[in-house]
């Protein structure tokens, strides 16, 4: 039977029947002719609108970042597993795997953290079984350092390790069939990174430089043709927990206090404008910083960047935030959450469109929390959960929450815009209509409607906390594999 939504919120506008004003975008969602006929949405792929722009510094929308594009849209336009019997299998890496990336040539790309050591291993995967054919050990930083990473538009694995270095990792073949992975290029960032910090989010701009924040509030640009580097320091207390991100209008960052739009003036970084929210009184349970948990979103009907998007941290509940990118304007602040009665999230928002998918957290048991992240309030909760999904006004004038439930997804939920459907993993309880955790939860990867929030198809992945997914973020593979990190390796889930 397919799972209903809790509280469905009826007089929310209903979904555009075609694509958005304006005409036709080669951007905007068109139906797959891989989209499962057993798994199609009730919603029409084309009836949202465009995702962000491709960036040419990056590598394939959907797999370049653990958000899918530099603008964290956290979209695909690759359709997940389709027709026939879902099946899964695990990658055992004895690591914490947050980032499976893919690159144009098909080969996946993980950055894992290992149980033992926690020092950051890149592994290159098999596309067609998910198996390990190669790895590469980076140094040891933070928690968060080295979580965050993305493919460029050479195929190369870009990240900042513990050395406060610039790496493009490549994976190469020799005559003989070996793989081996290589840092293929290195920038040092000390310069304008102080000794004990650690680069957190990293993406590309336009103009093929890096941009950079670090958990201790630098906010840089680095150029590794050139070797030139430059930062700005934002406000004193201010931490970037989450990673950030880029869209041609500028870059995107938001710390425990505030979100920001920056520019550039001669590759040096320059603060366009600062919003600040409610980042309440303390961390709360299912978080891992005290403020916001997501990577700021670009979403829009027109271009795909229009607006910019964030969860607060705010007592009561969590509020969806939504801003006008040109100037930080205030879109709209919607409760969110609130079926599941769990009001935080550490996940990004999707965004498409006019549309905003929010995935609660609060209550997770992290095994761990970054050093620095101040106790929580309460100390524990069970785990709620929650999915939401916000629309904007088709006239800008606001937002209406068109439905909220309590589905409990243990992932960062991926929309496909070729399957037209939300792609996650759940967490059941034990012991069904509870809400506790325990080491022997069952884990299930799920495809859910957009239009009503609805599971419309599911499969049991594994059982205990060795498929702990840990609020990582999914990719769904060129071949319509979902590869999905987990606390001890990655899962591939097909349909066959």
């Amino acid at each position: 039977m397919p799972e209903r939504t809790v509280s469905p919120c009826p007089s929310s506008p209903p979904l555009p029947a075609g694509p958005p004003a304006g005409g036709p975008s080669a951007r905007c969602w068109r139906p797959s002719s891989s989209a499962a006929p057993g798994s199609a949405s009730a919603v029409s792929p084309a009836s949202f609108g465009p995702t962000p722009p491709h960036n040419p510094y990056a590598g394939p929308d959907g797999t370049a970042t653990m958000h899918g594009d530099t603008g964290s849209s956290d979209t695909t336009p690759l359709a997940g597993p389709g027709a026939g019997t879902l099946s899964s299998s695990r990658t055992a890496l004895a690591s914490a795997c947050p980032t499976v990336l893919v690159g144009a040539d098909g080969y996946p790309v993980a950055l894992c953290t290992p149980i033992f050591g926690q020092v950051p291993t890149v592994h290159l995967l098999d596309p067609d079984d998910g198996s390990s054919l190669t790895t590469l050990q980076l140094t040891k930083g933070s928690l968060l350092g080295g979580v965050y990473a993305y493919i460029d538009h050479q195929d190369r694995l870009v990240v900042a390790d513990g050395s406060r270095s610039l790496l493009r990792v490549g994976h190469h073949r020799d005559g003989e069939g070996r793989w081996s992975l290589t840092v293929d290029r290195s920038l040092s960032l000390a310069s304008v990174i102080p000794e004990g910090d650690a680069v957190t989010g990293l993406a590309p701009d336009w103009d093929g430089r890096v941009w950079f924040a670090t958990g201790g509030g630098v906010v840089g640009t680095a150029d590794d043709t050139t070797g030139t580097v430059k930062a700005l320091t934002l406000p004193a207390g201010e931490r970037v927990a989450n990673s950030i991100s880029t869209a041609p209008e500028g870059t995107a960052v938001t710390t425990t206090h505030a979100t920001y739009l920056l520019g550039s003036r001669d590759g040096a970084p320059k603060i366009l404008w600062r919003k600040a929210y409610d980042r309440g009184s303390a961390r709360k349970p299912g978080l891992l910083s005290w403020g916001s948990g997501s990577t700021p979103t670009f979403f829009g009907p027109a271009e795909g960047t229009e607006y910019v998007a964030v969860v607060d941290n705010a007592d009561r509940a969590a509020n969806l935030k939504v801003y006008r990118t040109a100037d930080g304007s205030d879109v709209c602040s919607v409760p969110v959450l609130a079926a599941a009665n769990g009001p935080g999230s550490e996940n990004s928002p999707v965004g498409v469109g006019r549309s905003v998918f929010v995935a609660g957290t609060y209550g997770y048991p992290y095994p761990a929390v970054p050093e620095g992240a101040g106790d929580s309030v309460p100390a524990s909760a069970d785990f709620a959960g929650g999915l939401s999904r916000v629309d904007v006004r088709a006239d800008g004038s606001g937002c209406s929450l068109v439905w909220d439930n309590a589905l409990r997804s243990a992932a960062v939920p991926k929309l496909s815009t070729a399957d037209g459907l939300l792609h996650t993993v759940v967490r059941d309880p034990l012991i069904p209509g509870t809400r506790g955790t325990s080491l022997l939860d069952p884990f299930r990867y799920v495809q859910i409607d957009p239009a009503d929030g609805r599971v419309t198809r599911s499969a049991k992945v594994g059982v205990g906390s060795l498929y702990d997914t840990l609020q990582m973020a999914g990719t769904v593979a060129p071949d319509g594999a979902y590869l999905q990190g987990t606390v001890t390796g990655v899962l591939r889930i097909t349909a066959r």
